[in-house]
């Protein structure tokens, strides 16, 4: 399937027909391993949104992953930037029962600093993030 972009631009998104989420979360967290990211954070968005809230929603899932090569060449331009750090990749069952993966487009959120040395390194890392949406 093919990868989109959002109407607003700040993500990278893949639908995908599976219905098995600990298998479909297994397989993103081997495609970011090959680009270099780990995974630093794990949120069950709907477990959190359940017990706070009582609120149901369906699964969804925010992984924060990190490439430390990314992370350490963009923190040294700009040490602010990692208020932006980890970059989140996301799996949510939609209602028909398929996911969809998200992941930021770091060249868009990373922009809104206004450093130009800033720029190709986020653009290596949205690719890397693409990458991974590819693989899965």
């Amino acid at each position: 399937m093919a990868l989109t972009r959002n109407d607003m631009n700040y993500c990278i998104t893949r639908t995908i027909d599976t219905t098995d989420m600990a298998a479909l979360k297994e397989r993103v967290v081997e495609a970011l391993k090959t680009e270099g990211f780990g995974v630093l954070t794990e949120i069950d968005l709907q477990a959190t949104l359940k017990k706070k809230l009582d609120k149901d929603h369906l699964p969804h899932l925010i992984l924060g992953a990190c490439n430390p090569v990314f992370a350490d060449q963009v923190v040294t331009l700009e040490p602010h930037i990692s208020t932006m750090l980890p970059c989140n990749v996301t799996i949510r069952q939609l209602p028909d029962g398929k996911h969809e993966l998200a992941a930021i487009d770091p060249a868009a959120a990373m922009g809104a600093v206004g450093n130009p040395a800033v720029e190709p390194i986020a653009a290596q890392v949205r690719d890397a993030l693409t990458r991974v949406l590819e693989k899965v």
